[in-house]
Formats: C-alpha cells, sequence, structure tokens
C-alpha cells in the first residue's frame, strides 16, 4: 500500500497554471497518485464500516477539451463502474482547500426517494456533528454553508424537486491547515469525518 504523506502548497498552486494540458498534467503527476494512496486506505474504512466492498474512482475530467478543471477529486461508492449516479465520498481539491463530502448529485435517479427519506429525519443530521461541517448545494462551486446555519428543509426541497438539485455535507479544510501536511494526520481526520456521514450514506440506501 502507498503512503499518503500529505499535501503541500505546490498542490494547491497545480490550479494556478493557465491551459487545459499544463494543469491536467500537473494533476495527473502531482495529485493523483496520491488520491491513490488516500483512496486506498478510506476504501478499506470505508469498506469495514459498509460490510460491503467500496471502490476508488479518480476523476479523469474527460469531457474537458479547452477549459481547465477548477478543481479535481476522488470519489469512493459501491459501484465498480461508476460513482454519479449513487451517494458517494469524495476527497479534493480546489485551489484553497480540500473538501471532504458525503455527496448527492444531481445523477441520481433516485434522489427524490432519497431527498425524502432526509426530510423525515432531517433534525437528526444536525444531532452530533461538529460545529466546522457544512453544507453544499452544487459540487461544481465552493460555495458551503455552516450546518449550524443552514436552512436544512428548503435545502432537501431543492434537492427533492429541481432537477439539477445536489446535497453534499462534509468538511472544507483551509489549505494552510497543518493536519494537511501529516498525512497520516489527514487520513484520520478523513475517516473520523466520513463516520460521522456514515448513517446518511446507509439511510440512502433504506
Amino acid at each position: 500500500m502507498t503512503r499518503f504523506e500529505g499535501f503541500n502548497q505546490q498542490d494547491f498552486n497545480v490550479f494556478n497554471l493557465e491551459g487545459l494540458e499544463e494543469r491536467m498534467e500537473a494533476i495527473q503527476n502531482q495529485i493523483q497518485p496520491k488520491f491513490q494512496a488516500i483512496g486506498e486506505t478510506l476504501s478499506s474504512d470505508l469498506s469495514a464500516m459498509a460490510n460491503n466492498e467500496l471502490y476508488v474512482h479518480i476523476a479523469k475530467h474527460a469531457r474537458r477539451s479547452v477549459n481547465p478543471p477548477d478543481d479535481t477529486w476522488l470519489a469512493i461508492a459501491h459501484d465498480k463502474r461508476g460513482y454519479k449516479k449513487h451517494p458517494h465520498f469524495q476527497v479534493g481539491l480546489f485551489d484553497d482547500h480540500v473538501f471532504l463530502w458525503l455527496a448527492f448529485i444531481y445523477e441520481m435517479p433516485n434522489k427524490s426517494e432519497v431527498a425524502k427519506a432526509f426530510l423525515a429525519d432531517k433534525d437528526t443530521i444536525t444531532a452530533d456533528m461538529p460545529d466546522d461541517f457544512v453544507v453544499s448545494l452544487d459540487h461544481t462551486t465552493k460555495a458551503a454553508t455552516n450546518i449550524k446555519d443552514a436552512d436544512l428543509e428548503s435545502s432537501l426541497l431543492r434537492f427533492r424537486d429541481v432537477k439539477k438539485g445536489e446535497f453534499l455535507l462534509g468538511r472544507q479544510i483551509p489549505s494552510d491547515d497543518p493536519v494537511l501536511k501529516d498525512g497520516e494526520a489527514f487520513l484520520q481526520y478523513a475517516k473520523e469525518t466520513f463516520e460521522y456521514l456514515f448513517p446518511w450514506y446507509r439511510k440512502a440506501f433504506l
């Protein structure tokens, strides 16, 4: 198993590179090997929690032909062939932070049923979550709202009723946070984050 040594400022600087080819080459050479190491550990942890094998998917950005990606990520899901249609865990980078998400994105075919299950139990979402957890309604942007301030009902109704509606729960870690520089500490932090989120992952399959 490859050892993850942590993120550094050079990883975030990748998103300052101009041009699709140059940025993609840096993502592939610099960030994706780290994702592979992170994915090996976290998929093993999550598979143990799920009592079922979960698989790592590293974003290829294959559809891009002109604009370079503003972020990049790995996803962990129960389907070996893909993750976008399923609840999945994400670890990824923008130019100024790392994100850890449990993601329910617009490509899920049963998102209205999942939203209904969450709406019925929405008060429990916040009950045990640490104050630094955040909610996002769009996986392509940096925008997120602290879970204590989020209007969960309207967020989940939007997820249910809007075709492109999404719902993500997790944490955002600033690029200068020391936990990112320590590979072992980061993996433990990510595992702890996903443990808090796991009841909601499980609920999405009920």
